[in-house]
């Protein structure tokens, strides 16, 4: 008997079993990367007492039965080990990375699971423009695997979108922001300017990139700061941040990370007004974190990358491929 919602072939895998070995080919080559550096693989909890504040990411969340004393009833699946590593940096571990499964409620698509597998890593003493070099050497080295090689792209975000549409992202006005969507049905209900950049990068430029270049987008506006530190002032402000492109394939995004407690605090608290305001669900900030940052988190970068995101371009396609062609079981098929 099917269950509910199934067929008589949705037990099967959603890759093809030569994915599958080229994943365990990719999670060992990461593994090589990183041990031939002295970087140490660790582990972190998936479930904890704090969640994500982030504006743009939603958490899913389970209640613990168990005595009270164990802690918060209420647990968040990590939608990234980002806390946790940084927890451990501050108590001493040194250069730090963690492969695993991470969480995002409402992600769901041709381009995202809400379960899905991330490599996280941190470099003390770096800042994101020397790891934006070894994420490119880790990415040229997933796809030697295929024999694939590509080419390595630096530009900063304004750049961008000065060469490419003759506009300057940290000054435009937001009507002429709008207008380069003007083409694009969206409706403008409870955007912002940082959600109209996103979807000029998404609409107009990311569909446009060399499927055989390595992008290395880097110094984001600073309202799109999250975790990184700031630069500058005024209209020149930028956040120390870089994402990374394959092809139009967004596979990474880095921070020269912010230390400052106090400053993390603000953007928490700002986060949590936000999310309150719009009506949505604010899970509590994370007070470890502040605790380990207040002790004394060592100046880093890190970066984190999909690694199923990965996976389809070493698949060999990076425009039209769904992820479920890289995940033995979907959302659809779990």
């Amino acid at each position: 008997m099917s269950a509910p919602g199934s067929d008589d072939t949705d037990w099967r895998p959603g890759a093809g079993i030569a994915a599958l070995h080229l994943r365990a080919r990719l999670n060992a080559t990461l593994r090589a990367f990183f041990a031939a550096r002295g970087v140490l693989e660790v582990e972190t909890p998936i479930l904890s007492a704090a969640g994500t504040t982030d504006r743009h990411i939603e958490s899913f969340h389970v209640d613990f039965d168990g005595p009270a004393r164990a802690g918060a009833r209420r647990r968040w699946l990590r939608t990234s080990p980002e806390f946790a590593l940084k927890r451990l940096l501050a108590a001493g571990v040194g250069d730090c990375y963690e492969l695993g499964r991470v969480f995002r409620n409402g992600e769901a698509g041709g381009r995202h699971n809400p379960e899905f597998s991330m490599l996280e890593w941190y470099r003390v003493g770096w800042d994101h423009h020397r790891l934006m070099g070894e994420t490119a050497e880790l990415i040229g080295a997933a796809l030697a695997l295929v024999g694939r090689h590509c080419r390595v792209r630096r530009i900063a975000y304004r750049d961008l979108f000065q060469d490419q549409l003759g506009l300057d992202p940290l000054t435009a006005p937001l009507e002429t922001l709008q207008s380069v969507l003007a083409e694009v049905r969206i409706d403008p209900a409870g955007l912002d300017r940082d959600d109209w950049l996103d979807l000029i990068i998404s609409h107009r430029l990311q569909p446009h990139f060399d499927p055989d270049t390595l992008l290395l987008l880097y110094d984001y506006p600073a309202s799109q700061c999250a975790l990184a530190r700031l630069r500058g002032s005024g209209d020149s402000a930028v956040a120390e941040r870089f994402e990374a492109y394959l092809g139009p394939l967004e596979l990474a995004n880095g921070y020269h990370e912010l230390t400052d407690a106090a400053e993390q605090a603000r953007r928490f608290d700002s986060d949590i007004a936000a999310r309150r305001a719009a009506g949505r669900d604010a899970p509590p900030a994370d007070a470890r974190l502040l605790a380990a940052m207040a002790h004394g988190l060592p100046a880093c970068a890190g970066v984190a990358l999909g690694v199923d995101r990965l996976l389809l371009c070493l698949l060999g396609d990076s425009r039209g491929a769904a992820i479920s062609a890289a995940l033995a079981f979907d959302f659809g098929r779990a």
